[in-house]
């Protein structure tokens, strides 16, 4: 397999010729959703979230957007070229820790991949499936609150946590002490703004005020949602070494040539286009104030922006990981 690199130069567009701007995608594929009957959430705007410690997390956690968490998974792993993770600890690792772990997509993968590990997986939702391999389970838990394993991790995994954390720092730093001696930590998660790198994705568009105001949002909510571009910073001060920070594009739509990223875009308009509501509704209501009608409305206009394959936009990701000091052998 070619080694992965992260892409920070601008990706080349398309030329679609004289076919209409607004891209006519489909959106018929769909991908069999990993998960049981939700057991315990509250409805807000029309949607279902969590109610273990409400309102902590602000993104739903109804049947939508478990499809569109696991359809953002198989995006992840073409991205990553397959690889679950950019860690050494792709390689197999003995104890592990999947955090906001959602439908339990990636834990499922990585137990089937590493029998030898034992895979945890924690959430505030029940939504995982119930057909699991014998290395993997499941716990519903508040990670904000006491961390009572006691038992280290070499491996702790979070992806796509941004905004659910009242405190980051305290978050890596929580990781730190729960792993063994050359653990590693890894954290994979967006970066606002959404950004094009020749200008057509115009500051006064849809996309680029919602992606500010979501970042707005999050901060008045005291889940901040734009740190992920200071994780390496924050790595280090929880005492991290060998910290590695890599860069990738996620495209809106089809409209780059190359046909990697040409096909990024395309999950990626499949995990976006039809998400919008979910990973507005709660931020723009709760946070600002911005009813739900004045919501749906402003993500119609976005919703246009994302299907003009003239706009070169996409959202920019960070991967992050570094590793415990020491050896690799747990503790006696």
């Amino acid at each position: 397999m070619a080694e992965v690199t992260s892409d920070v130069t601008q990706i080349a567009a398309d030329d679609f010729g004289d076919v209409d701007s607004t891209l006519q995608l489909s959106l018929a594929t769909s991908l069999t959703s990993l998960r049981s009957s939700v057991q315990a959430y509250h409805e807000e705007n029309g949607r279902t979230y969590h109610a273990l410690s409400a309102g902590k997390y602000l993104f739903p956690n109804d049947d939508s957007e478990l499809d569109r968490l696991d359809i953002q998974h198989s995006l992840f792993r073409l991205t990553l070229d397959d690889r679950l993770c950019l860690s050494p600890k792709n390689d197999g690792a003995k104890r592990v820790l999947d955090v906001g772990t959602g439908t339990g997509i990636w834990a499922i993968d990585y137990a089937d991949n590493h029998p030898e590990a034992k895979v945890i997986g924690i959430d505030l939702s029940p939504v995982q499936s119930s057909f699991l391999p014998p290395n993997c389970s499941f716990e519903i838990d508040d990670i904000e609150k006491e961390w009572t394993w006691n038992e280290p991790f070499d491996f702790i995994f979070s992806r796509t946590l941004a905004g659910s954390f009242s405190d980051t720092q305290a978050f890596i730093q929580k990781a730190y002490d729960n792993l063994e001696p050359g653990g590693y930590l890894e954290m994979e998660d967006i970066a606002l703004p959404v950004t094009s790198d020749d200008g057509t994705l115009a500051e006064d568009s849809f996309l680029a005020r919602m992606s500010h105001m979501t970042t707005e949002a999050a901060e008045k909510l005291g889940r901040r949602i734009d740190l992920s571009p200071t994780y390496k910073g924050m790595f280090e001060a929880a005492g991290f070494v060998d910290v590695v920070i890599k860069r990738f594009k996620w495209p809106s739509n089809m409209w780059p040539r190359d046909k990697k990223f040409k096909e990024m875009g395309r999950w990626n308009f499949a995990n976006i286009d039809p998400g919008l509501e979910g990973l507005t509704l709660a931020l723009f209501t709760r946070g600002l104030g911005i009813s739900r009608e004045e919501t749906l409305a402003f993500c119609e206009g976005a919703r246009r922006e994302i299907r003009d394959v003239k706009i070169h936009a996409y959202w920019p990701i960070i991967v992050c990981y570094g590793r415990k000091p020491g050896n690799n052998k747990a503790p006696e």
